[in-house]
């Protein structure tokens, strides 16, 4: 009888040292510029489990990988394009054809004027380029065929609430695209999105897996109280269309009983973003992160500098 307690022990050590999925938060940003294909072939070399594009439209209904809604963070579209800005003074992807992005050249993520991360690459540097969403697979497909790996993307579908108040349909363009393209057939492939209604939409259209992200609601991303998505009541409801939650990684750690509510909804946990550069307050190295969240049964961790976690 005494053997019982022994093997639970080490079931339960064995559990805890599961290494969650690595996942390159929008390339390799902590090393090339985020979103450009440099940053995703750097990130394919790290042999990460999954690359990340965010997604947004172009006037012309194109998908390209970018962050933000708007160009000025991170491209030289003031500069380009001087007279195009909107009344609200940003420069939106969505009022320019995709050989117009073409013309922009791309630098290191600036808030400010400023360079956001100063030790990162030169922000001078500027002659990388906004990939289509299509070069982008293309780039992770044949890295896949040279080196004989199957690392996948993890797409995000960028404020869909936004392209609908701008009559364009961004949920439904990108499944098309998987469609036409044969995508889940040649990559394996997880969808994320801020948004509930867009990802109830997905579950309906496409069997992939699909991961609710939740925001912090001091950030005003939308109309969501993602404070009740913490919830049990409201992890509950995202089981019903969802495979998992991406959870902010102060949440994760300050909330003492978040993580044990995902999973006994059977909901699976992927946190963000692990930045080598900017770690959460109190954690002292990447390799103490990564063992508070092991210790936390985290399934997937998206990551700036993903060699860091990959070498714990």
């Amino acid at each position: 009888m005494k053997l019982f307690p022994i093997i639970f022990s080490i079931l339960f050590l064995i559990s805890c040292a599961k290494n969650p999925i690595i996942i390159a938060h929008r390339g390799a940003p902590g090393y090339l510029p985020e979103h450009t294909l440099p940053s995703a072939a750097y990130a394919h070399a790290l042999k990460v489990d999954y690359i990340e594009p965010d997604l947004v439209l172009t006037k012309d209904d194109q998908l390209i990988v970018l962050h933000d809604i708007h160009l000025e963070n991170t491209t030289d579209v003031e500069k380009i394009f001087p007279l195009r800005k909107r009344r609200d003074g940003h420069y939106y992807a969505i009022d320019f054809t995709l050989k117009e992005i073409k013309k922009l050249s791309v630098h290191e993520r600036v808030r400010n004027k400023k360079a956001l991360f100063v030790k990162r690459f030169p922000f001078q540097f500027k002659f990388l380029k906004v990939p289509s969403f299509k070069e982008f697979c293309d780039l992770v497909i044949g890295l896949n065929k040279s080196t004989n790996t199957k690392i996948g993307i993890y797409p995000e579908i960028k404020d869909p609430q936004f392209h609908l108040k701008n009559k364009k349909d961004i949920t439904r363009i990108f499944v098309s695209f998987l469609k036409e393209f044969n995508i889940s057939k040649q990559l394996p492939v997880i969808v994320q999105s801020f948004d509930a209604d867009t990802l109830r939409e997905l579950n309906e259209l496409i069997d992939l897996k699909l991961i609710q992200l939740i925001a912090d609601d001091s950030w005003k991303k939308t109309g969501i109280t993602y404070q009740k998505m913490r919830s049990p009541k409201g992890l509950e409801l995202i089981k019903k269309y969802a495979d998992g939650v991406g959870v902010w990684i102060p949440h994760v750690l300050q909330e003492k009983d978040l993580a044990k509510n995902i999973k006994d909804v059977g909901l699976q946990i992927h946190v963000y973003t692990h930045r080598e550069d900017s770690l959460p307050k109190g954690i002292k190295s990447s390799n103490e992160l990564m063992k508070k969240l092991k210790s936390l049964n985290v399934d997937g961790i998206f990551s700036d500098h993903p060699d860091k976690l990959l070498q714990i």
